[in-house]
């Protein structure tokens, strides 16, 4: 594995950023973006193979030719350990998410969930599930949790963090296989009833549909499939249920806050996580 970072002022980042993101293919298996000092963003992207690390960098250069982006080869072994050792615990309101490691030791009173680092997103540590989980805490302050669906639950984290908070279900859907695996087995990890996660794409599944309306949808993806999902997470919510939207850079918000809005969802409040927005929404009702 190849890791690809460069660092400079926020536009030219985020505009590489957007660019490795939607090629179609993309090169990067994996991209992320944020804040790594006071004026100074970081850009790092992962890729599987020397050639497609060197056409990140070729993206990189023509988007943004004011950033120096480096290619460091990453030894997927150590890489695997290192995560699994080394990330430390993470408190978002009352939710404490971390590995075993340190999970034992956790703050008395924190909601505890166990999350080991590995192939599926969502440790807790990226500021997007930082983000859905403050909002999280916010619904529950409000109102019961109640039916979740957790559209690209990644590593189950926001399902699972909301069934230890009361929710009475939660359904996960994700587009890729192993994370669907790696969700399943944190639920059973956690000792948590009541979810199931879905290889699905989108959110028309006969099974989504047939649990809704849903009190609390989380929708952690990206931009483009958020906007496209509007109609139906619309319709798949109940009369007063909250929506938590992320996976944005704070320049994308707007346009997915307007895309809901069209379809009758209401704007609650922005939260703004390491170069990381999240939208809390609400359905009316």
């Amino acid at each position: 594995m190849y890791q690809i970072s460069a660092r400079g002022a926020r536009a030219p980042v985020e505009a590489a950023w957007d660019a490795l993101a939607w090629a179609d293919p993309s090169p990067a298996g994996a991209v992320d973006c944020k804040e790594d000092g006071r004026g100074v963003w970081r850009l790092d992207a992962f890729a599987e193979t020397q050639e497609e690390a060197d056409a990140c960098v070729a993206i990189i250069s023509e988007t943004s030719p004011e950033l120096n982006a480096r290619v460091e080869e990453v030894i997927e072994r150590d890489w695997v350990t290192m995560s699994l050792e080394g990330l430390p615990p993470v408190s978002a309101g009352p939710f404490f998410v971390a590995g075993s490691h340190a999970i034992a030791r956790h703050a008395p009173g924190k909601i505890a969930v166990l999350i080991e680092a590995g192939p599926a997103f969502g440790t807790g540590h990226h500021g997007t599930t930082l983000g859905c989980l403050l909002a999280l805490d916010d619904v529950r302050r409000r109102r019961a949790i109640g039916k979740v669906l957790d559209l690209g639950t990644g590593s189950g984290v926001l399902a699972i963090a909301a069934l230890k908070a009361g929710a009475t279900m939660a359904l996960g859907t994700d587009i890729d296989f192993d994370s669907v695996t790696v969700a399943n087995e944190n639920a059973k990890k956690n000792n948590v009833t009541g979810f199931t996660a879905m290889h699905v794409t989108g959110a028309r599944h006969p099974r989504i549909r047939q649990a809704a309306p849903y009190d609390t949808v989380f929708a952690n993806i990206l931009m483009k499939p958020l906007i496209g999902l509007a109609p139906e997470i619309a319709r798949l919510t109940a009369p007063g249920g909250t929506i938590i939207l992320s996976g944005l850079l704070h320049h994308q918000a707007g346009q997915v806050r307007q895309a809901f809005e069209g379809h009758g969802i209401l704007f609650d409040r922005r939260i703004r996580q390491d170069g990381w927005s999240t939208l809390v929404m609400r359905q009316q009702g």
